[in-house]
Parts: structure tokens; C-alpha cells; sequence
């Protein structure tokens, strides 16, 4: 990285804070620039518990043009840029950690185009998911990420986590449906990557490149998204077991017959008993763990595969295994998979969320490591989360009032992320590294890793100004 040193950068002057504003509200109007105390609070943290940055002006442009203006800026005055849109990280990577500029983009709200001939939506970065799978469902097609936070997370920060969710066993992850962006690098330069073409080999695949790259390679002003076929029919069951290791196997079991779910969630006993007191469902509170599992396409394929999962779960030592016959049936069952993480932060004041990944074979160990964890650590953990595709989110409630329980809870998610590791997996599946996971990262990609990840960000962004601190930064 060039030698800016905004990481050890001291707060603004007044005067340079009194320039910045001015020079802001030029470009983007005096009503959407702020430094109040109670603005800079509301924008200190993101859902990361425990963890406050410090921005020192937050600005809100309307269109890309105001976009590369603003980064301009920042690069001129060599001022830390924070890209965010709702806030719903939960790693820490909108954190305005090192002061400077927060940029938010929940005024780029507009879906620009659905294009139902070519299967694609365009859309500005401060659209939420739930609007564009709205906006998809009224041509008839369907946008199959379904991050928990789709009803308030937005696009643009979707690519930068390469958010997943519920679907993303069969229909992948958010990367896998950029087809083109916009972005702002941190020179202000305005660059456009692909398209609504299914094939584009001309040059690297950068839009791939954006996914994941949290705010620290460019400021994404509008997305290119596939769509895919709206399914004619789905199911939804769920499958009961004593224990969550015998869950794990059965998962295993199932994808081994051939069968590719649609969805294939998980609940520990600890998430069964705390999502009953909440929801009052009728979920089995004697049960070591939950399968919620789903499928879509056609009404003789879904119903051919339900069966067949029905039937392997039983095999596989399920003590209940129920195909819900009515579409309130099946909503009630993936309220229970939805309802884990608000049950969850209702029996604590503090709710830490994480999420690792091993190999889908590996689920029943790194099931039987994290109960080890918290048992070693004489902590509370929950675990729910895709089983099918291996990704487990460990979730911590404690009262940071007790004494030497931060403390604990870090040395928990450490060993939690060894673990991972050791299995073969990633610190993190879906969530990002922001600045909760920035410890483990090396351990995972290795310094060569580390380094080319500096040469990128360069070349993207030669002050250095774009989400300083982050990915290695």
C-alpha cells in the first residue's frame, strides 16, 4: 500500500472537518452531509455487537456522478472512505474504524430496469433484496439469494459480503448472480464491468472480484443481477433427531442419494428450546436437533424428492420426519429456521453471530467441536444455520456485565475458527472478515495470499483511502 498511513491517522482538524463538509455539500447538498453527534452515533456501528468505530462526516449522494466526486475528494484529502449502506454487517466491515467519511448509499434506491427477455434486473446499490426479489416475482422470475437480513440488507452490500442464505445449497450465492456492475475505484474513476450477457470472457471477471471485497476496492453504484424461472410448485418438511450429529449424518445422507434440496437447515437443541419460548411454533423440545429441508421445480419432481429425503432422514434415525401439507404448514416450519437468531438475542443482552464453513462431510465433526467449545468455555452457544452446504452459525448470548466473559467469548470463536480451519473450512461463509475476523485471515490465505490481496487493492485504489484496515489492508 502506498505510504498514507490512514490507520494511524489522528482525528480531523476543525478546519479540515469545516473543508470537508463544505466541499461535501457542494456535491451532494447541504441536506445530506452530517457531523452532528447523534448522526455520527447512529452511524458508529453497524449490527457487530460490542464494537463502535468513529466517523467523523457522513454524506449521502444520490447517483454515481456524486458517487466519484465524493471519492475524489477523499482521495485528494487523503481521508478514510467507508462505504455502508443498512448496517446489517456482521463482521464489522462498515465500521468507520480510522474516522474520515462514511458514504451511504441508501438514496441509490431505485431499480433502474427488469429486463424479463434477458432474465436480468438492474438496480442502484440501496435497493434491499426483499425488493428485488419483489421486483423479480412481478415478471414472473425469481432472485434466489435469501440473506437473513433480506428485508432490510441492500444489494450493493450483498456483492461486498457475497451474502448467501437460505437457497444457497441449490441456487449458490450472491456472487453467482452479478452479471455486471458499476463501480467507483479510489481514483473517481467510473468503471462498468459486464453486462446482461450470459457469456463475457473479454478481459478478468472484476464484477467477480467486487464480490466480497467489502468497500475496499470500489464504491458499487449499480448492479446487473440474473434472474432465474419462478419453480411451479414447492415442499417443506422438517425431520427431528436426538442428537445434532445424527442431523449432520443425515444431510450427508441425503445429498448422497442424489437429492439437491432446496433448502437443508439446521437447529441445535439450544436454538429448538429458545425459538419455542418465543414463537410458541409446536416445536419437539426433547429433541437433540431440527432438519428443516425444502424443495423446488416441478410438482412430480418435488414430490418424488421429498420422499426420498422424508425417507432417508427416518433411515438415518430421525425420531419424526413430518411433509407439511399446506403452504401455512410450510411457513410455520421455516419460521422456526428464521426465528433462531431474534429468539436467540431475546435471552441475553449481548448476541454474538458468527458463521464458519467445512465441507459438507465434515458438518458432524465441526458440529461435535463447537459443542466441545462451549462446554470448555462454560458458555452459551446455539447453532443453527445451511447444513447442507456446511455453513454453521455459532451464536453466543452472554451479559458482558459478567466478569472475564468478553474475554472468553473471543477465546471461544477463536478455537471456534481453528476448527473450521483444521476440517478444511473458511472463518466465514457469508458474513465477511471486516474487523472481527481480520485475526484469522493470514492463518487461512497465508502472507503470499495476504500480500497479492495489498498489490489489488493498489491498483484499485492507489491512496489507499477505500475501507482502510480491512481484508489485510
Amino acid at each position: 500500500m502506498p505510504d498514507v498511513n490512514l490507520q494511524a491517522n489522528a482525528p480531523l482538524t476543525a478546519d479540515a472537518l469545516d473543508q470537508t463538509e463544505r466541499r461535501l455539500a457542494e456535491i451532494v447538498g447541504a441536506g445530506f452531509v452530517a457531523r452532528d453527534a447523534a448522526t455520527l452515533a447512529a452511524y458508529a456501528n453497524d449490527a457487530t455487537p460490542l464494537l463502535r468505530g468513529r466517523p467523523e462526516i457522513v454524506c449521502s449522494p444520490a447517483s454515481t456522478a456524486e458517487v466519484s466526486a465524493v471519492v475524489a475528494l477523499a482521495a485528494e484529502l487523503h481521508v478514510p472512505l467507508v462505504t455502508r449502506g443498512a448496517g446489517t454487517n456482521l463482521c464489522g466491515a462498515t465500521v468507520a474504524q480510522h474516522g474520515g467519511i462514511v458514504l451511504a448509499v441508501t438514496r441509490m434506491k431505485r431499480i433502474l430496469e427488469v429486463d424479463a427477455a434477458n432474465m436480468a434486473i438492474v438496480c442502484q446499490p440501496g435497493v434491499t433484496t426483499v425488493e428485488v426479489a419483489d421486483a423479480a416475482a412481478s415478471g414472473g422470475l425469481l432472485y434466489p439469494p435469501d440473506p437473513g437480513s433480506r428485508t432490510a440488507s441492500t444489494i450493493g452490500g450483498n456483492v461486498a459480503t457475497c451474502a448467501g442464505g437460505l437457497r444457497g445449497l441449490k441456487y449458490g450465492v450472491t456472487r453467482d448472480y452479478v452479471l455486471g456492475c458499476e463501480v467507483v475505484i479510489g481514483t473517481g474513476e467510473v468503471i462498468r464491468w459486464g453486462g446482461k450477457t450470459v457469456k463475457d470472457v473479454a478481459g478478468f471477471d472484476l464484477a467477480r472480484l467486487m464480490c466480497g471485497s467489502e468497500g475496499t476496492l470500489g464504491v458499487i453504484t449499480e448492479v446487473t443481477l440474473r434472474l432465474v424461472p419462478t419453480p411451479p410448485a414447492t415442499g417443506t418438511g422438517h425431520a427431528y433427531f436426538p442428537t445434532l450429529e445424527e442431523a449432520g449424518e443425515a444431510v450427508s445422507a441425503v445429498l448422497a442419494r442424489g437429492v439437491l434440496p432446496a433448502t437443508l437447515e439446521f437447529l441445535d437443541r439450544v436454538c429448538i428450546e429458545t425459538v419455542e419460548d418465543y414463537a410458541h411454533i409446536g416445536l419437539r423440545t426433547d429433541a437433540g436437533a431440527l432438519l428443516v429441508f425444502g424443495q423446488d421445480g416441478s410438482s412430480a419432481d418435488v414430490a418424488a424428492d421429498m420422499l426420498r429425503i422424508a425417507e432417508t432422514c427416518r433411515e438415518a434415525g430421525a425420531i419424526e420426519v413430518t411433509i407439511a401439507s399446506s403452504s401455512e404448514e410450510a411457513a410455520r416450519l421455516l419460521e422456526a429456521r428464521r426465528a433462531a437468531l431474534p429468539a436467540l438475542s431475546r435471552r441475553a443482552p449481548v448476541t454474538v453471530l458468527e458463521d464458519a464453513s467445512v465441507p459438507r462431510s465434515k458438518v458432524p465433526e465441526m458440529v461435535r467441536r463447537l459443542e466441545e467449545i462451549a462446554h470448555m468455555h462454560g458458555l452459551v452457544i446455539g447453532t443453527f444455520g445451511h447444513a447442507g452446504d456446511g455453513n454453521l452459525h455459532p451464536t453466543c448470548v452472554f451479559d458482558p456485565e459478567e466478569p472475564g466473559i468478553v474475554e472468553r467469548v473471543e477465546r471461544a470463536f477463536a478455537d471456534v475458527f481453528a476448527a473450521a480451519l483444521d476440517l478444511g473450512g473458511t472463518i466465514s461463509g457469508e458474513h465477511g472478515i471486516g474487523i472481527v475476523k481480520l485475526p484469522y485471515l493470514e492463518r487461512q490465505l497465508g502472507s503470499a495470499q495476504i500480500a497479492l490481496l495489498r498489490r489489488i487493492k493498489e491498483a484499485f485504489d492507489p491512496a489507499g483511502i477505500l475501507n482502510p484496515g480491512k481484508l489485510g489492508s
